[in-house]
């Protein structure tokens, strides 16, 4: 992984996710030379001032697509509105909840990727998902046309937003293979959490569902194509809402989360890397617990044993080698008791790929590729079997 910041797992991992998703090499250098110093202080105590720096770099593309736009070069805008958006949401995932400027950097967030989605002439709309009285929202991505296509629904990981996860070329590929896709923000996530106070649960068939029902509605998604995926936390989700909503055509998880609520006590004896700084304070504000043990307690459930046997559809498992986050064993625990998968892959990403870190967070690339070729290919053989 690319390390700006050496020894500080947590920052390296949000520059490497900006520039997945579209980042500059040259922006992101500016952002990380004022705060080399402060990177030595560990991934919670100077987590501001990289906001700080991250803001500051955001402002200057946005004042760059504004000249852009003025001068009527409105794809370069669009591109650059992309970028700077990326740029706001990936500094405010980095913070803690009581630190009140990212709240204002993620709603500039969202703004801008719409605005630069549109000038681009990309096709995404905005949706509600029903959800226990209320909804939460998603991003339909598809190419215009009406065609009914196969179509993924994607589920964040624990502090990923559907916004970033478009960004990072994941509904770019799937249409470039015909596949429309539904980019979640589920309770817990995103807005959800953010903007509607949903919190994550365990049992996430119960939003799983109607994310389903919903593309049911749309003429242009055929019915019979209709699969899941999941990064990382979803690689928990997406796997426990195929094994108990059947309607689901195929699964697939860019790295697996087989014992999630173990690798919670783990971390306790600090047992591998978290993935945001104050990691105890976001993850109890995920879930809406106030009590560390309390929590604990709960995640105890988030286990895909007794789950994964369940599934009966065509499952793709992938995984680096070298996550530092979640073990491997993970995805090897989830293949061999997917016993009842017709059609069960997995595949270990390793330093032949250039790509052996958790969710592929060193490349950006290999996984999300491999997991867009198997869902077309596997959709295209769903489709000889019907015939």
């Amino acid at each position: 992984m690319f390390e700006p910041f050496p020894g500080n797992y947590v920052w390296n991992l949000g520059i490497n996710l900006a520039l997945i998703a579209g980042g500059n090499h040259g922006e992101l250098d500016e952002v990380c030379r004022p705060v080399r110093e402060a990177a030595k202080a560990g991934a919670d105590a100077g987590s501001a001032q990289l906001f700080d720096s991250w803001i500051a770099v955001a402002d200057q593309v946005v004042r760059n697509a504004e000249r852009d736009e003025a001068e009527g070069f409105l794809l370069s805008a669009g591109a650059k509105y992309l970028r700077a958006s990326g740029y706001y949401l990936g500094a405010e995932r980095l913070q803690s909840r009581d630190y009140a400027p990212p709240w204002v950097a993620y709603d500039r967030g969202l703004e801008l990727y719409h605005k630069g989605s549109a000038l681009r002439g990309l096709h995404v709309e905005k949706v509600e998902i029903p959800y226990q009285g209320s909804s939460y929202p998603a991003l339909f991505v598809h190419d215009g046309s009406g065609t009914p296509r196969p179509t993924l629904v994607s589920v964040n990981g624990l502090d990923s937003m559907k916004e970033q996860v478009d960004m990072a070329g994941h509904g770019a590929v799937n249409l470039e293979r015909g596949m429309n896709t539904l980019f979640l923000d589920q309770p817990g996530t995103g807005e959800a959490i953010r903007k509607r106070n949903l919190p994550a649960i365990y049992d996430a068939e119960r939003w799983g569902s109607p994310a389903f029902d919903y593309l049911l509605t749309r003429s242009d998604v055929i019915q019979s194509k209709i699969g899941i995926f999941g990064l990382s936390f979803g690689g928990y989700h997406a796997p426990r809402i195929a094994a108990n909503d059947p309607r689901y055509a195929l699964c697939a998880v860019m790295g697996a989360n087989h014992v999630w609520g173990q690798r919670q006590r783990e971390r306790v004896a600090n047992e591998g890397e978290n993935p945001v700084p104050h990691y105890w304070d976001h993850v109890m504000w995920v879930f809406g617990i106030d009590s560390h043990q309390a929590f604990l307690d709960y995640a105890d459930q988030i286990t895909l044993d007794g789950q994964v046997e369940k599934i009966r559809v065509p499952f793709l498992i992938t995984h680096g080698e070298n996550d530092r986050q979640i073990p491997a064993f993970n995805a090897r625990r989830s293949y061999e008791q997917a016993v009842n998968s017709p059609k069960r892959t997995l595949r270990i990403f390793t330093k032949a790929d250039f790509e052996v870190e958790h969710c592929g967070a060193d490349n950006g690339t290999g996984m999300r590729d491999y997991i867009a070729d198997w869902c077309a290919q596997t959709f295209d053989e769903l489709t000889r079997n019907e015939g």
